[in-house]
């Protein structure tokens, strides 16, 4: 479920803000231990993100909830978005 008002920029360009706005919507989540992880991510990194960072957390936000508290706390997972390059690239971002 990826927004398609930027599927034709490139990974590095910046991220529009009504696009950041459906990216936070996308990004609530069920269980609380997800949403603090996003929140604080969102807080300190939203003026920076890019529109790879986008496509990364669309991403990550497919994954259930359970599933992706594992990967925000680094439980070992057969997750294999987790592996990719610039998903982990976000991970230690979120992490921050």
């Amino acid at each position: 479920m990826i927004d398609e008002s930027f599927d034709a920029l490139p990974n590095e360009a910046s991220l529009p803000s009504s696009a950041l706005s459906k990216l936070r919507w996308r990004s609530r989540r069920g269980l609380l231990e997800n949403d603090l992880f996003i929140e604080k991510f969102f807080n300190r990194h939203a003026a920076s993100l890019t529109v790879g960072h986008a496509r990364c957390m669309y991403a990550l936000m497919e994954l259930a909830d359970n599933d992706l508290l594992d990967v925000f706390l680094g439980r070992p997972h057969s997750q294999a978005i987790a592996q990719q390059e610039d998903v982990k690239a976000l991970l230690c971002l979120i992490k921050a």
